[in-house]
């Protein structure tokens, strides 16, 4: 629990990822044979094989957050997200700001109590929001620029059979990445372990390290929506949590190799590791980018089921968790013994 405490608590939107990639380096660097970082700033360790197929494993660093986009002379913040937000989740949350000193503050909007009878029947949009750090404008602008990063507060909790936290999107997949690479053994294939960048705004980073690494097969390694609250169907539940480690057909962005998904579900059964199949409506991973390989890659999502997923208290089992590192320790021993 202590390394996905640093990971889900060290901050990092994309493009700023520099805190929480020392902190993936120094997990990696002990268990790979060399670790390399590109312009762009992915993270990739390469741990050789012998013989087998080039395998990219791809986790991204970047968490949802926001950008200061304006300060107005009362010092308060106007804000454009760097990923997905659904409005409804941000009124009156803490967030940290990253100016020139880390600066605590609380997203606010216009009071209930003196809205329109049509300004209460309109939903909030992230532009209604505007932070406030509680210092006066003169201070403010002295220590936040436009540009700054803004991440929200959530910490590590354990609930349960559950973790709960910020940014389970996705230091979840670091972590399983990192777990899977102390658990494994023998291996044929040459493993790259990335840590990308900027998934939540377009898959960038996998691109980027796609491009260099050309891998024949990509595993990605995300969350996906567990649908299983109070007034979802069955058939609309996508995973459920404690069912075990996703194992995804398709999502928005990509369709699975259905050889490689076949031997995901045989060494999963051959292991005795739970695991459930995943179709995501809309959406994607870092494996969206991976299939793009000049002449083509087999890829995959390992996808750990996550209730209220892009949020301050973003949930996963910890069965699903381990079992997510264990199938992914058994397939790299198994992954240069197959023809896909």
């Amino acid at each position: 629990m202590d390394l996905l405490r640093k990971l889900t608590q060290t901050s990092g939107t994309p493009a700023n990822e520099d805190a929480i990639r020392e902190i993936v380096r120094k997990e990696l660097e002990p268990l790979v044979d060399e670790v390399r970082q590109d312009n762009l700033g992915n993270l990739i360790g390469v741990k050789r094989g012998n013989g087998g197929p080039r395998v990219m494993l791809a986790a991204h660093m970047d968490q949802i957050g926001f950008m200061v986009s304006h300060i107005d002379d009362k010092g308060f913040l106007r804000i454009n997200p760097t990923g997905g937000f659904d409005p409804r989740t941000l009124l009156n949350q803490r967030v940290t700001v990253h100016g020139k000193k880390v600066l605590s503050g609380v997203i606010g909007s216009k009071p209930i109590h003196v809205l329109s009878a049509e300004e209460r029947k309109k939903a909030l949009e992230v532009k209604d929001y505007f932070i406030d750090l509680g210092l006066p404008g003169d201070k403010v602008k002295e220590l936040v620029r436009v540009g700054d990063m803004v991440t929200w507060v959530g910490d590590l909790d354990e609930m349960g059979d559950m973790w709960c936290s910020r940014a389970m999107d996705d230091r979840i997949g670091v972590y399983i990445m990192i777990e899977a690479l102390k658990k494994l053994k023998d291996h044929d294939c040459t493993i790259y372990a990335c840590a990308t960048v900027q998934e939540e705004v377009g898959i960038r980073g996998a691109t980027a390290a796609a491009a260099e690494i050309k891998p024949e097969i990509g595993i990605a390694l995300d969350v996906t929506i567990a649908n299983d609250v109070p007034g979802a169907q069955e058939k609309d539940q996508i995973t459920i949590m404690g069912g075990g480690i996703g194992i995804k057909h398709m999502d928005g962005a990509s369709i699975s190799s259905p050889k490689l998904v076949r031997h995901l579900q045989d060494v999963a059964d051959a292991a005795e590791i739970s695991w459930q199949p995943e179709i995501l409506p809309a959406g994607g991973t870092d494996a969206g980018a991976i299939w793009r390989v000049p002449g083509g890659a087999h890829v995959c999502t390992l996808s750990v089921p996550s209730r209220y997923v892009h949020s301050t208290v973003e949930m996963v089992h910890k069965e699903d968790v381990q079992g997510g590192i264990d199938l992914l320790a058994a397939w790299l021993g198994e992954a240069g013994k197959v023809k896909y």
